[in-house]
């Protein structure tokens, strides 16, 4: 592996973290050139998640440094290759933590690639040409077209970055679970834990219709899982009562839904905000 190769032409400013201290500095890099299959992209905004901490302070023992983090990335389209039909200069786009896979066992042809065994991240990881991957802490992206999305008109910038990963964590199980369908009867959905997964969780559920319960073990978390989120109930798992009342309830008949599926359970989220680029 390489940081670069002899494709690596474009100069890119950037963020990245040198060691494991936390602290991320101004960093100039190379990108690739935007190859036939490739679209290259201004970044407008990065999501910033639990995970681009962990990578920084490399606490999964797996951080090659430098590491330029951010896989939550909306921007414009500046440059299409010839192979790219679905795709246009000026297109509204993100790009999710995904930078490459094999392409040809079954999960990438059922569009499952992130069960791909040599599924490649956006950053930290190792590209097809060898090259190390850099996120988008910077202010241009080349991605190839197989992982890059359309964001809406209707859909700001800013609030469309985290549905890049968390969004998108919270909204498989929900489809798996036909959670996504209309129903004249709304299902009840448990979301444990109220970080930045069980925020995005709920709105969805909500917006689907669905009677929505919060299982937390911070019960300072109930006034705004009620009154900002529109949650429906609160319960707080550290509290035997709580938790055994709920449990009586649902041996009476109630319905129970998937929350959070593929999140990481963490209280405190995998998302904290979304950084503009400038």
């Amino acid at each position: 592996m390489t940081q670069t190769t002899p494709n690596h032409t474009q100069i890119v400013s950037g963020w990245a973290a040198h060691d494991k201290s936390g602290k991320i500095t101004p960093y100039i890099f190379k990108r690739r050139e935007n190859g036939d299959n490739d679209v290259t992209i201004k970044v407008l905004y990065c999501g910033m998640c639990h995970t681009d901490l962990h990578h920084i302070r490399n606490d999964w023992g797996i951080t090659m440094y430098p590491v330029v983090p951010g896989h939550e990335i909306t921007g414009l389209i500046t440059k299409v290759g010839k192979n790219v039909t679905r795709l246009k200069e000026g297109d509204r786009v993100g790009v999710g933590c995904l930078a490459a896979s094999c392409l040809e066992c079954e999960f990438c042809k059922d569009d499952e690639e992130n069960y791909c065994d040599k599924i490649q991240f956006t950053y930290n990881g190792i590209f097809w040409d060898g090259s190390i991957t850099y996120g988008g802490y910077s202010n241009m992206l080349v991605a190839h077209q197989r992982y890059v999305v359309r964001v809406p008109e209707s859909l700001p910038m800013d609030a469309a970055a985290p549905l890049l990963c968390a969004g998108i964590t919270v909204y498989s199980p929900m489809k798996d679970n036909n959670l996504l369908e209309e129903s004249t009867s709304p299902k009840k959905v448990g979301i444990v834990g109220l970080g930045g997964l069980g925020h995005v969780a709920v709105k969805l559920a909500k917006a689907f219709g669905h009677h929505v319960t919060i299982i937390s073990t911070s019960p300072s978390k109930e006034v705004e899982a009620k009154q900002r989120l529109g949650a429906d109930d609160f319960v707080v798992s550290t509290d035997a009562s709580q938790m055994k009342g709920n449990k009586n309830e649902n041996k009476n008949g109630h319905e129970n839904g998937n929350g959070n599926g593929n999140g990481n359970g963490n209280e405190n989220g995998n998302e904290n905000g979304t950084t503009q680029q400038q």
